[in-house]
């Protein structure tokens, strides 16, 4: 059962995505930041993440064109948050 619910969400992930604003959005990545800090240090696996968390919300903070914004959707969409 539990993989079913899994799959429902991620093939919902763009579409909840576009429907969230910015700062719902930000707050989802901060979560997901500190969930990264609660593994161990030397995880290059949450060092990654974070890296990839961290320039998310450095591109969230600049002014984009509508290609790159849609690029920015589909980043989201990959992370699976």
């Amino acid at each position: 059962m539990e993989s079913a619910s899994n799959s429902t969400t991620t093939s919902n992930t763009p579409n909840r995505w576009k429907q969230m604003g910015s700062e719902e959005k930000k707050a989802a990545v901060e979560e997901e930041m500190r969930k990264m800090t609660l593994l161990p240090p030397n995880s290059t696996y949450a060092s990654h993440r974070l890296r990839v968390l961290n320039k998310i919300l450095q591109l969230m903070a600049t002014k984009r064109t509508v290609s790159q914004d849609e690029e920015l959707e589909l980043l989201f969409a990959g992370l699976h948050l």
